[in-house]
């Protein structure tokens, strides 16, 4: 297998822990609007969604002003409000540094806000390992792949010199549409044998694994 010139990342549960930070911010915005709490396993499910694609499949018939709502609470909640802590999984910043040391671009495809991806790229100092970062807000929710075309539109990448780094379905059906190569991470959302039905060209543990699995193509 060739080295990839390209490698892009999801961002929570991929690079970041923030799975129960999420869940909890999904709580809370469900107690301030009214609507039943859903439990953790229930609400993690739909992480790396957009907020809107997310809320909707939690609570299928909201009526729009509620997803508004429930909207500004979810991230009023995740900004300010949830006391729950959340970290970069270990041997994250070892691994973009080993690849951007390689010469390979890297970019970001996440289900996160532009607002709130700016937020932890400048809390994390992760900002200076990206070459591009897409959001939802200027492109469309997982899994369609109209993320990774502006990416590889932007870098000027072909598809087959690129891979796509995840731990959700969502992350792995959107490189599938689009014909790119995935790796499928087991330490976020979904578990492996849900990924693995998407064909993944490798199923890894940790970024540790990832990042050796990486230098040896």
């Amino acid at each position: 297998m060739k080295p990839y010139r390209l490698v892009i990342f999801d961002w929570d549960g991929t690079l970041m822990n923030s799975e129960a930070r999420i869940v909890d911010s999904i709580q809370i915005a469900a107690r301030e609007c009214g609507l039943p709490v859903l439990s953790y396993d229930e609400s993690k499910q739909i992480i790396g969604l957009s907020l809107e694609k997310a809320i909707l499949g939690l609570y299928p018939d909201l009526p729009v002003d509620k997803i508004v709502a429930m909207s500004e609470a979810y991230t009023k909640g995740f900004l300010e409000d949830s006391q729950v802590g959340m970290q970069a999984f270990d041997g994250a910043e070892a691994l973009l540094f080993n690849l951007k040391q390689q010469g390979v671009k890297l970019a970001v495809a996440t289900g996160k806000s532009r607002k709130g991806l700016d937020n932890v790229l400048k809390e994390t100092g992760f900002g200076v390992y990206f070459d591009i970062t897409r959001t939802p807000i200027e492109s469309a929710s997982k899994p369609d792949p109209l993320m990774l075309k502006q990416i590889l539109d932007a870098l000027d990448v072909a598809v087959e010199d690129a891979l796509m780094v995840g731990d959700t379905s969502f992350d792995m059906e959107m490189a599938r549409n689009i014909g790119m190569d995935r790796v499928a991470l087991s330490h976020g959302v979904h578990q492996m044998e849900v990924l693995e039905k998407f064909a993944p060209v490798a199923q890894l543990d940790s970024l540790q694994e990832l990042n050796g699995w990486l230098m040896t193509l």
